[in-house]
């Protein structure tokens, strides 16, 4: 089985510079410049047959350049506790679009995918149970500004994860020109 995922990778340059707002927040297992990308779809564990079918539907995507736009900080969580802080994006009728078509070529792979909205974000740490909620609102509060430049989306992958002790390790097993 392969753990599966399509994302937008992230320009070495926009990657520095979120790597300098991964500091000052005890508890946060910041995310590493391979790790970081904007995910179209989560597919999970997949069988190879699955995986090989998946990967010719998403040839399939027609091809049609876009820009996306980082803006603003904030966390997933529930009511008791944050888990994870992530960057946003501006609403992009296009990256949407294409997240629909990676859904869709799962489901023409046979391929069953969790039921979630898609809410477009970059993940830049997953948090320990024990942080601080008054340091993570202080954090959010003090990089709420984040706004990037516009971000040329040329291509995306599809990624394998591997869960490790230290957390996952992606890898690019295609990559699909836009």
């Amino acid at each position: 089985m392969l753990r599966l995922f399509t994302a937008l990778p992230i320009p070495w340059d926009v990657a520095e510079t979120l790597k300098r707002r991964q500091t000052g927040l005890p508890g946060a297992r910041w995310r590493s410049d391979e790790q970081l990308h904007v995910t179209l779809a989560f597919y999970g564990e997949v069988t190879e047959r699955q995986a090989d079918d998946l990967a010719g539907e998403l040839a399939r995507i027609p091809p049609g350049v876009f820009e996306i736009t980082l803006k603003g900080v904030g966390a997933f969580g529930d009511a008791h506790r944050s888990h994870t802080l992530w960057a946003g994006l501006e609403p992009s009728e296009r990256l949407e679009v294409l997240a629909g078509r990676c859904k869709s070529a799962a489901e023409r792979a046979g391929v069953r995918m969790e039921p979630r909205v898609y809410r477009p974000h970059l993940t830049l740490a997953y948090l320990k149970l024990q942080t601080n909620p008054d340091r993570i609102g202080a954090w959010i509060a003090g990089h709420n500004l984040l706004h990037s430049p516009p971000i040329r989306a040329d291509r995306f992958g599809l990624y394998s994860s591997t869960l490790t002790g230290d957390g996952s390790v992606y890898a690019l097993e295609r990559e699909y020109p836009l």
